[in-house]
């Protein structure tokens, strides 16, 4: 497959403009053809595997593709902090000669230009996933100086304005921005009586809290129901995965410490499926149940989501 390449101009998207700002002799393709790569690979592979015998296994392979270039992201993002790394050096022992201002704008260049490659990457990887979610409805998510002299060269201007940009973004990217809602809920509620519910809750939830960040665990069922809501309200969202391997059978309820922390507006729960049928015979969700109780041992609003009163 071919994808056009072409230089800057006034319709291009913040990548093509931050890949043009690179003066790279060598063209970098344009976001519309990196979507179209994430797009058409997730594409080509679900319609490969589904309704053949690997269909089993399709959720596996097609979350391992978005997660490749996932993990390509982190590397290359690796790779420009290390160049931050160096510039910062560069910069401190700055002497005002012209080796020091050359490797000085090398190490800048090298920086910005991972900053390209790792939101091309993490284009592809955010296409992909999204086309994944539409056909098979199943949500993927990642899983968590002194200056010597007065006079600053061009390229100690540049690399300040680099170090503060890579800065602000990341701050941008950590930050809610807004009042935390925290929502945990049983796995196997997930039938259409659930969903409705969660949507209404979280719909409720959405209009006390207008620029609200849903945070959760990621958990499958309910939870993934939660994060297919807050992609489609553009609401941002905030995940204390379960770290199994570090906390073994503790990791559901060390996960419900990292919710609180968070110091939510609101905690919203489900702690069983409102499926008669899905629930008989079940226990509650115990980390759903014991989210509810730090809440309320520690002052916060809780509201556990039940069936719709007539």
């Amino acid at each position: 497959m071919t994808f056009s390449l072409h230089a800057f101009n006034s319709a291009d998207t913040a990548f093509d403009v931050m890949a043009a700002g690179l003066e790279d002799a060598r063209p970098h393709p344009t976001e519309a053809a990196l979507v179209q790569l994430g797009q058409a690979m997730m594409t080509e592979l679900l319609d490969v595997v589904g309704e053949t015998a690997l269909e089993d296994v399709q959720a596996i392979l097609a979350e391992s593709l978005i997660g490749a270039f996932h993990s390509a992201a982190g590397r290359i993002e690796r790779e420009a902090d290390r160049a931050r790394d160096r510039m910062r050096v560069l910069e401190r022992d700055f002497d005002g000669s012209e080796m020091a201002d050359t490797e000085l704008q090398e190490a800048t260049l090298k920086a910005r230009a991972a900053d390209v490659a790792q939101m091309a990457a993490e284009l592809v990887r955010d296409a992909a996933s999204e086309v994944y979610t539409t056909v098979t409805g199943e949500v993927w998510t990642a899983w968590r100086g002194s200056r010597r002299g007065t006079h600053l060269t061009a390229a100690q201007l540049e690399a300040k304005q680099a170090l503060r940009g890579i800065e602000a973004r990341r701050r941008a990217e950590q930050d809610p921005g807004g009042p935390i809602v925290a929502f945990r809920a049983a796995p196997m509620a997930d039938t259409a009586a659930d969903a409705n519910r969660i949507f209404d809750a979280l719909n409720w939830a959405k209009a006390q809290w207008p620029d609200m960040a849903l945070a959760t665990t990621g958990a499958k069922g309910a939870e993934k129901l939660a994060i297919r809501w807050a992609r489609q309200k553009g609401v941002k969202l905030v995940l204390a995965k379960a770290d199994f391997e570090r906390h073994g059978k503790a990791a559901p309820f060390r996960a419900n410490d990292e919710l609180l922390a968070l110091q939510p507006a609101c905690c919203l729960t489900l702690s069983q499926s409102l499926d008669e049928q899905r629930a008989g015979g079940t226990k509650p969700f115990g980390p759903a149940l014991n989210l509810a109780q730090q809440a309320e041992a520690h002052g916060l609003r809780h509201m556990a989501i039940r069936h719709r009163h007539h």
